[in-house]
């Protein structure tokens, strides 16, 4: 049974930093916003759901927030102010580009005596499950639940003037734009300033990911997309999502 998102945070209490995080939150949109930035959130990274609450063994995907990080990059050259929310471990912007790198071998010596201090505080929420590991005596008996999208709310209730574009991943092309229309009717993302509105979801394939997205609105669908020498020659697709949606959001 799939639950509503006012169930589900009902239900899971909020992170402990919550409220610093969103003191901190409306700090930046302010100051941005109050110099004229344009300012944008990715959220990024694949979802992971522990079978466990003392967590052995969990569901997981395949994704490692490569698209999210990488858009953040190209959004921050367009002039936006970036708010990067993602998974833990999961790509961070500009991280990809020191693979393979010794980061202790990058860094300089101080002379000053100041000592950085690092602080950290994480919360996570538990999948209904047992408390302790899952007995390897027999095949498991698993129950998961859904958890509610929060794009609804989102456009709704949360940031009803906010350009928001969602992405459709599926592995079978002939459900791949009735899919993606499938959500703009469901959750009514849109953009609508002086009159231009935009219902956007961003459309591609497992195998082609990385060379082709579709750019779907409610009435129409267009590709972007990069040839093999281009892939060979280092360019990203997301460099071309990114300007898409700048010239949409400037107009």
């Amino acid at each position: 049974m799939v639950s509503t998102w006012e169930d589900f945070y009902a239900k899971h209490p909020p992170p402990q930093d919550l409220a610093q995080n969103e003191q901190a939150l409306k700090e930046f949109t302010r100051k941005h916003l109050e110099a004229g930035n344009k300012v944008v959130l990715v959220t990024s990274g694949g979802t992971t759901v522990p079978l466990e609450h003392n967590t052995v063994r969990f569901v997981d995907n395949f994704s490692a927030g490569t698209r999210g990080s990488v858009s953040a990059e190209y959004f921050l050259e367009h002039g936006y102010a970036v708010i990067f929310m993602y998974r833990v471990k999961s790509l961070e912007p500009f991280s990809r580009h020191f693979i393979g790198q010794k980061f202790l071998d990058l860094l300089q010596i101080s002379d000053n005596n100041e000592n950085p201090v690092i602080t950290g505080d994480t919360t996570r929420t538990y999948a209904e499950g047992s408390i302790h590991k899952i007995s390897s005596s027999g095949p498991p008996t698993i129950s998961l639940q859904l958890v509610p999208k929060i794009l609804a709310p989102l456009v709704s209730l949360w940031v009803p003037k906010a350009f928001v574009v969602s992405f459709k991943l599926e592995t079978d092309e002939s459900l791949l734009i009735s899919k993606a229309r499938t959500a703009l009717n469901k959750y009514h993302h849109n953009l609508n300033f002086d009159g231009n509105v935009f219902q956007l979801v961003i459309a591609n394939m497992l195998q082609t990911r990385k060379q082709q997205v579709i750019i779907v609105s409610k009435e129409t669908n267009y590709v972007l997309s990069l040839t093999n020498e281009q892939l060979d020659n280092g360019e990203e697709i997301e460099q071309l999502i990114v300007r898409d949606l700048v010239e949409k959001h400037i107009k």
